[in-house]
């Protein structure tokens, strides 16, 4: 049986028979705390390292992680920077493609799937409210060499990396159960 809510992967599948609204919840809850934390954490990253960016340093381990208030007008790796128009407008465009594809591709009645979804859309949309309230986004976390960072920019990260896994897992299933198939 290979459908959207049947892979055998040990990830947890809610039976299909389920109200049609129930698989938004688990994605909205975690969207929201992770834009809770990250508003927040930046907030207080504002009032307490601002005005000035890249000015006031608190160490975590060292100089190797630290906190440290930056300003990104672009994205990642500063690309594009000075475009926030053009950052906001994409950024809504890839939040659209995400519910899109959660809604009609990925087997949106998992469990690991919907907090998957969650921890992406609240990342966009984290960084989405400081494009539209400020024009840049307020990353903080420094650690060695990598470009700053923030909450929003991590969940999104960790969301990518389990859809990856998540992916990566329905394949060696589905190869499984074909071969299970074939063998006599």
């Amino acid at each position: 049986m290979r459908g959207r809510d049947a892979a055998p992967t040990g990830w947890g599948y809610i039976p299909v028979g389920l109200d049609q609204h129930g698989r938004w919840v688990v994605p909205a809850a975690i969207a929201a705390l992770v834009i809770a934390a990250d508003q927040a954490s930046k907030a207080w990253i504002v009032q307490n390292l601002g005005p000035e960016t890249m000015t006031q340093f608190v160490p975590i381990i060292g100089n190797t992680a630290r906190i440290a208030y930056s300003h990104n007008t672009g994205v990642a790796f500063s690309l594009l920077e000075g475009m926030p128009q053009l950052l906001t407008i994409a950024g809504l465009v890839i939040v659209a493609g995400a519910i899109y594809f959660y809604a009609t591709q990925l087997p949106n009645r998992r469990p690991a799937v919907q907090v998957i979804l969650g921890l992406i859309l609240g990342g966009a949309f984290g960084n989405l409210i400081d494009r539209a309230r400020l024009g840049y986004v307020v990353d903080f976390i420094q650690v060695g060499w990598f470009p700053v960072f923030n909450l929003a920019d991590s969940a999104i990260t960790v969301g990518a990396t389990m859809l990856m896994f998540q992916f990566l897992l329905d394949e060696i299933a589905h190869r499984r159960e074909d071969r299970r198939m074939i063998s006599p």
